[in-house]
């Protein structure tokens, strides 16, 4: 979605890679409303274990800007551009930022997630099932890998864990032609 040229909104900004936090600093130092989504991560070394916070989103900080405050936006250090389609700014809708800022603050343990949707056409990563591509459905919060069997009409289901999965086509609309 596109903003109008003075509606001051949300846009994501792309940053340098490891830059979001400097990033994020400088446009809040700038007077600009910045967003960076932080979750926290145990990584474990040889010698150590710590916890850290890392991007929710990385290469990406979130600014409430307006088309006259780009200029101010992306010369802060680490910023690299705005998000945009087509030559205009893309805008991040407002209910979305409070959707990450929510969970966030519900003091649930908040973590990236790969991006799959109902419908999409996936492919088993690990496990027995590797290399199995199917249709991912949910039912009664259970994610599923539905594969078919054309001739005879008939569906097989098999759980499965995010990890496993990794998408290969994305969900056919309305718009297209099935074969």
């Amino acid at each position: 979605m596109t903003g109008s040229p003075s509606l001051i909104a949300w846009r994501a900004l792309t940053v340098k890679s490891r830059h979001e936090k400097v990033a994020a600093q400088s446009l809040r130092g700038r007077g600009l409303e910045e967003f960076l989504p932080l979750y926290t991560s145990r990584r474990q070394w040889s010698d150590r274990s710590v916890t850290v916070e890392m991007p929710l989103f990385p290469g990406y900080v979130f600014c409430r800007v307006s088309q006259q405050q780009r200029v101010q936006a992306l010369t802060a250090p680490g910023v690299g551009s705005i998000v945009g389609f087509g030559g205009k700014d893309a805008t991040v809708e407002d209910h979305e930022i409070e959707n990450v800022r929510r969970m966030l603050n519900s003091g649930r343990p908040v973590e990236p997630w790969p991006y799959v949707r109902v419908g999409h056409v996936v492919e088993i990563q690990a496990g027995p099932l590797s290399g199995l591509r199917g249709e991912v459905v949910r039912e009664k919060g259970i994610w599923r890998l539905i594969v078919n069997v054309e001739l005879l009409q008939r569906s097989v289901a098999a759980e499965l864990g995010r990890e496993m999965v990794q998408v290969v086509e994305p969900k056919r609309s309305a718009f297209q032609a099935v074969a």
